[in-house]
C-alpha cells in the first residue's frame, strides 16, 4: 500500500486487499454484515470501557478497532452493489447538517426550526415510521432499549407522574412473582413476571434521573470488591468460599461493608 496516502485511504485499500475473492485472507472472505455484526457491538463496548479508564492511547486504539468495523460493514455492501464507505460518510454527514438546522439552516428557512427530536420524529415519519416508538432499534441491549422505549412515551404523557408511584408498582411486581412462585413456579411465567420487574425498575431510575446501565455497572463493582474480600478472607484461612457456609460468608460481606465509606445491604444485595 501507498505509505503516501491519507489513513482513510489506506485503510479503505486494506479492506479491499483483505477482502480479494482470489487471494484475501480466508477469514476475512467469508464474513457477511450478520456474522460482523457481534464484532461491531463488541468493540463499541471497548471503546465506551477505554473512556470509562480514561485511557487516552486504549480510547484511540478502540475507535480505531470501531472504525476497521464500519469500514468492514461498508465493503460487504460495496461488493453486493448496494452502498460503499463514502455513500456512509455522506449519509451522516447530511443527515447532522439537516438535524443543526440552528447552524445550517436550510436556505430561505429561518433558524428558528424544530427541534432534534422533532427533526428526527419527521424523519421516521418520511420513511414510513410515524408510531410514537418507530426506529428504536431491535438489536439494542435491552436495558438501553427499556429505557428509549419510556422515554418515547413519557413524550406523550404516558409517563409517572411520581417516582413514588413506580415504587408501589415495583411492590406489585414482587408480589406477582412470589404469586408465581407459590403457585408452582412455571419458567416461563416466573420469567415474564421478573421481565415486568426489571421494566419497572428501569422506569423508576429513569424517573429518578439516574442511568440504570452506570447504577447496574456500580451494583456489579461492588459485589465483585465485596466478594473479593470474602475469598482473601477464607485464602487466608487455607479455605475457598465453596468450603464456607453461607454464614461465614455473610459474616466476611459484612466485614467488607465496613471497610467502605458508603452503607449497603448483605450478600443477597448493596
Amino acid at each position: 500500500m501507498d505509505s503516501s496516502s491519507r489513513p482513510i485511504d489506506r485503510l479503505l485499500t486494506l479492506m479491499t486487499r483483505l477482502r480479494d475473492p482470489s487471494d484475501g485472507c480466508p477469514w476475512d472472505r467469508d464474513q457477511d454484515w450478520a456474522s460482523i455484526a457481534p464484532y461491531t457491538i463488541e468493540e463499541a463496548y471497548e471503546v465506551a470501557d477505554a473512556i470509562a479508564r480514561n485511557d487516552p492511547a486504549a480510547v484511540r486504539e478502540e475507535l480505531g478497532d470501531l472504525l476497521f468495523q464500519v469500514v468492514f460493514q461498508a465493503r460487504i455492501a460495496e461488493e453486493a452493489g448496494l452502498f460503499d464507505f463514502e455513500t456512509v460518510a455522506a449519509t451522516v454527514t447530511n443527515k447532522m447538517i439537516r438535524r443543526h438546522p440552528h447552524l445550517f439552516p436550510p436556505d430561505g428557512v429561518d433558524a428558528a426550526t424544530p427541534g432534534w427530536e422533532e427533526l428526527k420524529a419527521q424523519e421516521r415519519a418520511a420513511t414510513g415510521g410515524a408510531g410514537v416508538l418507530d426506529g428504536i432499534a431491535q438489536a439494542l441491549p435491552p436495558l438501553t432499549r427499556a429505557i428509549k422505549l419510556q422515554q418515547r412515551a413519557a413524550r406523550v404523557g404516558f409517563d409517572w407522574d411520581d417516582p413514588r408511584a413506580i415504587l408501589a408498582k415495583l411492590a406489585e411486581e414482587a408480589g406477582e412473582v412470589v404469586a408465581e412462585l407459590d403457585t408452582g413456579a412455571d419458567p416461563e411465567r416466573v420469567e415474564d413476571e421478573i421481565g415486568d420487574l426489571l421494566f419497572v425498575c428501569v422506569n423508576l431510575a429513569r424517573k429518578l434521573a439516574v442511568d440504570p446501565d452506570r447504577a447496574l455497572a456500580g451494583a456489579n463493582a461492588k459485589f465483585e470488591r465485596r466478594f473479593r474480600h470474602i475469598e482473601s478472607a477464607l485464602a487466608a484461612e487455607g479455605r475457598d468460599p465453596a468450603a464456607a457456609s453461607l454464614d461465614e460468608m455473610e459474616a466476611l460481606w459484612q466485614a467488607a461493608k465496613r471497610l467502605e465509606p458508603k452503607k449497603g445491604g448483605g450478600v443477597r444485595g448493596g
